[in-house]
Formats: structure tokens, C-alpha cells, sequence
């Protein structure tokens, strides 16, 4: 018999399915696959199971790690294989993977309208962990995500397809709203289209913002970009 598709959903939480069923696993097996699946490379196993028990002695956390995985082995799909000392994802799909492949697309100008429509493009990694290791990739994640959607946006307004780069510069927005890059390029987009009111608004409504949250102004060639065009 053919083993169920195994899924690992990393992004706005922690859901592994078979078959499209979700598994209830408990908090040591996902906290071990998600690790796993995270890891660049496959990791040591030592460095897995300190990083997981890190209030453990390496012996405690050595047995925790071989618990976790018999109860990982159990399930209908081998999501966690041994290579020797080291430990790696198995034939699982993973949403974290192929969302960096498409914003991969999408920074070479190889995303189709329609694939945007179905790109986690504010999505969180884990927002509900707090472990050190979790929030360090949560990080990296976020960071590689707002560059990607920053090059895509300027793609996209070359392209002339404005609506694509709205979109896109609103979901970096949202990441952080305070980024100026992403506020400017979603500026341009709204004078590119000659929708010169909206772009007049969203300078007022990042400058009050910035007062707000920093004591601080745009930057000086946002302030510039505007004023050349409306003399605001």
C-alpha cells in the first residue's frame, strides 16, 4: 500500500497531515520535526537534542531525543531519517519550502498572476513558539521574506502590473510597518498608475505613524518623491 502524502505546515503554526488528516502529535515531536525541517543542513544529533532540552544534562537530553524519535517513528510516513550521527526531514512536503521557491520565482520575474493569489505572502513562522531557536529562524525567515517581496514589488512595476505590485508591497507592510522601502515602493506603484491622491495619503499616513511610534520624519527622498509630484 502507498503511505499517505505527509505535509508539514510550519507557517502560522504547526500542522502535519497525512493524506490531508491532520496528526495530533505531542509537543516533543513537533518541536523535533519542526527543528528538523528548519535545520540548513542535517544536524548532529547531539546539537539537536541540547538545542531542544537545553536545561537538560547532555544525557537526559540524549534520552529525550531517542523518546522522541521511537514516537516519531511510529507514524505512517518516516518523516525523520538517520544519516549516521545526523538526522534529517524525510519524504515530507513542506509549506516553508515551497513558499521560498516561489518568492524565488517571483524575484526572477517568473510568478504568474494566479500563483500570487495563492502565496502565504504575510505568513509567520511558528508565531505561537518562543524558543530561542524558533525565534532566531523566525527571524531569517521574515528578513529573506521582505527582501523577496521588495524585489518582486520593483519587478512587478516594471512590468507595469500594478495591481500585482500593490499587493505585494502591502504584504512587506504588513510585516513591518514601519520599513520605509516598503512604503516607497508602494508609493511609486500608486504614481506609476497616476493615482496620485492615494499616493499623497500613504506618505501622510506613514509620516504620523513614524511621529508616532519614533519622533521621526520620512526620509528625505520620500519626502522628495512627493513633493516633486504634488508639492506637498
Amino acid at each position: 500500500m502507498t503511505p499517505p502524502v505527509a505535509e508539514l505546515r510550519l507557517l502560522e503554526g504547526f500542522e502535519l497531515t497525512f493524506g490531508g488528516r491532520s496528526a495530533v502529535l505531542p509537543i516533543s515531536c513537533q518541536r523535533l520535526l519542526a527543528f528538523v525541517a528548519l535545520a540548513s543542513r542535517p544536524p548532529q544529533r547531539a546539537f539537536v537534542a541540547h538545542r531542544l532540552w537545553p536545561d537538560s544534562t547532555e544525557e537526559r537530553a540524549a534520552a529525550n531525543l531517542r523518546s522522541t524519535l521511537w514516537r516519531v517513528r511510529r507514524l505512517p510516513v518516516a518523516l525523520v531519517e538517520s544519516l549516521g550521527t545526523r538526522l534529517r526531514l524525510g519524504a515530507v512536503r513542506l509549506d516553508v519550502d515551497e513558499t521560498v521557491r516561489a518568492l524565488d520565482e517571483g524575484m526572477r520575474g517568473e510568478v504568474s498572476t494566479a500563483r500570487l493569489g495563492h502565496l502565504h505572502l504575510t505568513a509567520e513562522l511558528l508565531p505561537d513558539w518562543d524558543d530561542e531557536w524558533v525565534e532566531a529562524e523566525r527571524k531569517r525567515y521574515r528578513q529573506f521574506r521582505l527582501h523577496a517581496l521588495e524585489t518582486m514589488s520593483r519587478r512587478l512595476i516594471g512590468e507595469q502590473r500594478y495591481g500585482n505590485a500593490i499587493e505585494v508591497a502591502l504584504a512587506a507592510i504588513a510585516t513591518e510597518p514601519l520599513r520605509a522601502s516598503a512604503r516607497r515602493l508602494l508609493i511609486q506603484t500608486y504614481l506609476a498608475e497616476g493615482n496620485h491622491g492615494e499616493a499623497v495619503r500613504e506618505y501622510d499616513g506613514y509620516s504620523s505613524l513614524l511621529r508616532r511610534h519614533l519622533g521621526m520624519e520620512p526620509p528625505r527622498d520620500l519626502a522628495l518623491l512627493i513633493g516633486a509630484e504634488h508639492g506637498h
